[in-house]
């Protein structure tokens, strides 16, 4: 029978952590949790699953997932977000595959079902959302920028058919919050590897977001919240090349200080 040691990095999830404890109870082995000194109860529900609770300061999303797989005694390593969780039909198919002959395969990917403004998001680039989160330790590791995060992995891989259900965002207000945490750290990824903004981009990237999630990616047929994610996605956007274009301005007036 494979082994799965079930990775996840937390602070302050207290409203949701649990979801994602119970759902991994029966098919995992090991329960590793990184956390960046949670103010809530986060530690205390943790503890009633897992004695392999650590604490660590905050490193960026890819530093601390790779630290919680560092920890893991188990070659397989399944990577959860706290507001993830495995669906049903995906807990029984993992229950099958732990229980089969071992292959040359590296890593699984799984589609991400979104949960937003009452209902499963089926379509946008919110679905499937194709995640390699199940791997071998041996093989693979997080990389990436401040966001955007993969696993990096030597080898092949596999799909699984049933998804993971993401519980991402309580309400509108926890996405804004999100976007601009978010928006900042994809604009500063940019800026460091050298990509530029412009007027051009500021208009024509964002309009071909939105066509692509509503139309192109049939976020219509998700009714009223799918052009609201539509619509989301393309702000994103715009904010990330204003911020981008903000960085470079900054830093040309810095050069133009220190000249003089």
């Amino acid at each position: 029978m494979r082994k799965i040691s079930v990775a996840i990095i937390t602070f302050n999830e207290e409203q949701k952590i649990e979801r994602t404890l119970t759902s991994i109870k029966k098919i995992s082995d090991e329960i590793v949790i990184i956390d960046s000194f949670s103010t809530d109860e986060t530690e205390s529900i943790c503890s009633q699953y897992t004695d392999h609770f650590f604490s660590a300061k905050w490193k960026g999303y890819r530093k601390q997932k790779q630290l919680a797989v560092e920890h893991c005694t188990h070659d397989w390593v399944l990577s959860l977000d706290a507001d993830e969780v495995l669906s049903k039909e995906l807990i029984r198919e993992l229950d099958i595959w732990k229980n089969q002959s071992d292959t040359q395969i590296s890593g699984h990917y799984f589609p991400r079902l979104t949960f937003f403004m009452g209902r499963w998001m089926k379509h946008t680039s919110w679905y499937p959302d194709w995640q390699l989160r199940l791997f071998r330790k041996s093989r693979g590791e997080w990389a990436g920028g401040r966001v955007h995060e993969s696993v990096r992995l030597c080898g092949d891989t596999s799909k699984f058919h049933n998804p993971i259900e993401h519980y991402s965002y309580a309400d509108i207000n926890e996405y804004l919050s999100q976007m601009q945490n978010f928006s900042t750290l994809a604009a500063a990824d940019y800026f460091e590897a050298g990509g530029k903004s412009s007027p051009h981009k500021l208009i024509l990237y964002p309009l071909v977001e939105f066509l692509k999630n509503y139309f192109l990616q049939r976020g219509f047929q998700d009714g009223f919240p799918g052009l609201v994610v539509s619509i989301l996605s393309s702000t994103s956007v715009f904010f990330k090349f204003l911020k981008l274009w903000e960085l470079h301005n900054l830093a040309k007036n810095d050069h133009i200080t220190n000249k003089s």
